[in-house]
């Protein structure tokens, strides 16, 4: 089972020479190197070239890198998609996706422009046409040709949107977050939760992050280096889930069990479906051990 960690994803802004070269010691399983958001509107040119270069020269080791263009419909947004494209990082992501057409859009413009095959697009979840569109932008995953990989939730724009209150259980925003979820895992796409805003305010970030893991999320993401830390660690299966998940496995690859759908094990009824879930609970334990070796 092929999977990538992506318990913490940085943004990193693409115009700061320092963060850029901050971030290869930063211990997040993907980085998002900026172009939209985090760069003035006189910097756009130069943080472009200089995302662009930080990829090509790489040392940024076994870390994910993407790459966060500007909207096609932008100045600056075209060139944008280009240069990345040329660049080659892990994935792109598309800024303010509402349509399943904005994602085949963006992957038939990185495909002309000779993109390598390991280069996916993520959609920026962040309108109300994004929700409202969810299960159509998630559908598009199903060709390969259009390489969309993960959703990326942009809560605070969906709160500005959507008029809602930004309250500490984020009553306005599970809805939106469920939809993404449920249509991104009914067609094998990741699902990132949007950033923790207060990065001083530790006891929030958990409290948010425990509830976005609750909610089936992969991961999140972070605008801080002090955030990585807290993702890293409620994102992560624990050692009793990993532990017994290798039980369940062994008891299933038993000969007697081969062909039952349901077993006994240490006093628990467990099915099939629990042997594929910790199949993918072990794979990412594996996959995060090897992130640090």
């Amino acid at each position: 089972m092929l999977v990538r960690p992506r318990r913490s994803v940085l943004y990193m802004p693409g115009s700061n020479d320092r963060a850029l070269e901050k971030a290869k010691s930063i211990p997040a399983d993907a980085l998002i190197l900026d172009l939209e958001d985090a760069v003035a509107p006189d910097a756009k040119v130069e943080a472009r070239e200089k995302v662009c270069a930080a990829v090509r020269n790489g040392g940024y080791g076994k870390r994910e890198l993407v790459i966060r263009v500007n909207a096609l419909e932008t100045p600056w947004g075209a060139d944008d998609l280009k240069a990345a494209s040329q660049a080659g990082p892990d994935a792109i992501l598309v800024p303010k996706v509402g349509r399943p057409g904005d994602i085949i859009s963006a992957a038939k413009v990185v495909t002309a422009y000779k993109a390598p095959d390991k280069t996916m697009l993520w959609a920026m979840m962040e309108t109300p046409m994004s929700i409202l569109n969810v299960r159509e932008i998630a559908m598009a995953g199903i060709e390969r040709e259009h390489r969309l990989t993960c959703m990326v939730m942009g809560t605070n724009d969906l709160i500005k949107e959507s008029h809602a209150r930004a309250y500490q259980d984020r009553f306005a925003v599970v809805p939106w977050l469920s939809m993404t979820i449920v249509a991104a895992r009914a067609y094998g796409l990741d699902v990132l939760d949007g950033v923790y805003n207060d990065f001083r305010d530790e006891t929030g970030l958990r409290r948010e992050s425990e509830q976005g893991r609750t909610l089936g999320m992969d991961g999140k993401t972070l605008i801080h280096p002090g955030q990585v830390a807290v993702a890293n660690e409620i994102f992560s299966p624990s050692e009793d889930e990993v532990a017994w998940s290798r039980k369940i496995i062994a008891e299933f690859a038993k000969p007697e069990n081969a062909s039952k759908g349901v077993i006994t094990l240490e006093g628990k009824m467990v099915e099939r479906l629990h042997a594929v879930m910790s199949e993918r609970t072990v794979a990412i334990a594996e996959a995060i051990a090897d992130m640090t070796t």
